[in-house]
């Protein structure tokens, strides 16, 4: 165990200065701006030089080239944590050049790209494809001597409900509705906004221990270890509950559709396998709601260690509703 009083007088025992990737995207916008709200931390922007995202007031930018190492490695210098938030859709060696960066630069701490299901639920991962993948990344961050902290938070609610009817089978459009099953298997979803401030939260801790009395929370406590938290234990007969409270409609309104949850998982599986990633978000989603084995951590959630509030319900589908639009108008991201 490692304590502040230990280290040397250069140590400063605090999360002062954070980098991240993605700053402009779903959920790296989030994170940036509930970790400025804080007011310990200067946020810096790591963003390719012709990108036209639009980031979060209050950042400190720093253009970098993906192809010149050297770029990256200067923005990193001097940065304590590095948060990596980049879209699946991007080239398969981003995030390997990004935490080999990290380590030339002396950055020791990353929090690698995954903000999804449980990480210890390894059959889930196998069978979604991104379990292996995330595996891999925090093999290397550990491999390069560094530390790494994981977010564990189930899918994006607000996020998923907006999308396309291949994530939790809402079609706000054509007032449709798939129902994987029968409907009332539960999975573990987070708010954006929950995720960023679970993620402000633990970056405002102190690092370590000031000394063997000190049984404060650190964050230290996660380091190689996964942050868990969540909004809501939900099934899709819930969220359709809440979707009529807050648009006013009924069961009359809709034309609901039911579908065999494992058929669903098996023909986005296939649809994956024959080059069409549409199946992505199929299988993905689909598999969160096997009845024999769903994407439920609720066990594990440690909202309460760190005082997340509680949120309402039919406020977080009133904003999942309201990102509809914003999500058709731009390019499909899939998120995990």
């Amino acid at each position: 165990m490692s304590f502040a009083k230990d280290q040397p007088a250069s140590f400063t025992n605090a999360i002062e200065r954070v980098a991240i990737v993605g700053a402009g995207g779903t959920v790296g916008s989030v994170i940036a701006g509930a970790l400025l709200k804080t007011g310990k931390h200067t946020v810096t922007a790591l963003t390719r030089k012709d990108s036209t995202n639009t980031l979060p007031e209050g950042v400190v930018v720093a253009p970098i080239d993906y192809n010149d190492e050297a770029s990256i490695v200067d923005a990193l210098r001097g940065q304590q944590f590095f948060i990596i938030t980049v879209a699946p859709t991007a080239p398969r060696d981003t995030h390997s050049k990004l935490v080999q960066a990290a380590a030339k630069a002396g950055v020791p701490y990353i929090m690698p790209n995954g903000y999804g299901g449980d990480i210890e639920h390894v059959k889930f991962g196998q069978d979604v494809m991104l379990g292996p993948v995330a595996q891999a990344n925090r093999d290397e961050i550990d491999k390069l001597g560094m530390k790494w902290i994981t977010v564990c938070c189930g899918f994006w609610y607000d996020y998923s409900l907006a999308g396309r009817p291949a994530r939790f089978g809402f079609d706000f459009d054509k007032k449709e509705l798939t129902i994987y099953g029968d409907g009332n298997t539960k999975t573990s979803v987070s708010t954006l906004a929950q995720v960023g401030r679970a993620v402000a939260t633990v970056l405002s801790l102190k690092v370590l221990p000031d000394g063997e009395n000190d049984k404060s929370l650190t964050l230290s406590s996660w380091f190689n270890k996964p942050v868990y938290l969540q909004s809501f234990v939900i099934s899709q007969n819930e969220m359709f509950e809440s979707v009529k409270r807050v648009t006013g409609t009924a069961d009359a309104n809709w034309t609901i559709t039911k579908e065999d949850v494992h058929e669903r998982y098996a023909d986005g599986l296939k649809m994956v396998k024959t080059g069409n990633m549409a199946g992505f978000a199929k299988l993905l989603y689909a598999r969160a709601f096997f009845p024999e084995d769903a994407g439920n951590h609720s066990d594990k959630a440690q909202n309460k260690l760190l005082g997340l509030p509680e949120e309402n319900l039919d406020e977080a589908t009133q904003v999942g509703i309201g990102m509809v639009k914003a999500l058709q108008s731009r390019a499909e991201r899939m998120a995990s």
